[in-house]
């Protein structure tokens, strides 16, 4: 399975960006898929996150801000961002497991248990 992040660039703060991640593997049947950020100098981030789906889980950072969904007919995983804050400012990128872990665990798994990344998208956002 391959994951292609799209939809980064640079914004002023308080815009707003569509992140996509088209996956080469059947969405609907994913067990976790997220979105993950990394600035620079910092250790990298989960943002949001969506178990099978159905539920989703959001850093506190982000919550109100941002939407995870994801298009089952497309196999694509999108991000939301509204309200962008220079604080925002990192690589982005998704993930994917479709390995089963548990109910409720999306989202507090550790990075490593995803099995499959995307390159990421820059998203810089200006003061």
């Amino acid at each position: 399975v391959q994951l292609v992040e799209s939809g980064g660039g640079s914004v002023q703060s308080g815009g707003s960006l569509r992140l996509s991640c088209a996956a080469s593997g059947p969405t609907y049947s994913a067990y976790c898929m997220g979105w993950f950020r990394q600035a620079p100098g910092k250790e990298r981030e989960g943002v949001a996150f969506v178990e099978s789906d159905v539920s989703t889980r959001y850093a506190d950072s982000v919550k109100g801000r941002f939407t995870i969904s994801q298009d089952n007919a497309k196999n694509t995983l999108y991000l939301q961002m509204n309200g962008l804050k220079p604080e925002d400012t990192a690589m982005y990128y998704c993930a994917a497991t479709w390995r089963y872990l548990g109910p409720g665990r999306c989202g507090s798994i550790n990075a490593g248990s995803f099995g499959y990344w995307g390159q990421g998208t820059q998203v810089t956002v200006s003061s």
